[in-house]
């Protein structure tokens, strides 16, 4: 079990997740109200590295854009490498 600290951007036109000199920056389409951007950046957090969401959770920023989630799969290094890899190509179409 790790943490990992995370800065969250709601209303982007681009969600997703990036990892820079800065830290790990989750870009999401909610809106900053009743806990759905918070919800949708904890998803994307699961998603990136190919986690259960289950395994990632709010351990602090509820009302702030800084937030720390708790990876009970991962250590947070681990997680930053897994976040920096490009995601796979899609497979080309078969002919035939």
């Amino acid at each position: 079990m790790d943490l990992l600290e995370v800065r969250v951007v709601p209303r982007s036109s681009r969600p997703g997740v990036t990892v820079t000199s800065a830290g790990v920056v989750i870009r999401v389409r909610s809106a900053p109200e009743r806990g759905r951007a918070t919800e949708e950046a904890r998803r994307a957090l699961a998603r990136a590295p190919d986690t259960p969401p289950s395994t990632v959770r709010l351990r602090s920023g509820t009302y702030s854009r800084t937030k720390v989630f708790e990876l009970s799969d991962l250590t947070g290094d681990e997680a930053v490498q897994r976040l920096r890899r490009p995601p796979p190509a899609a497979a080309p179409p078969e002919m035939g």
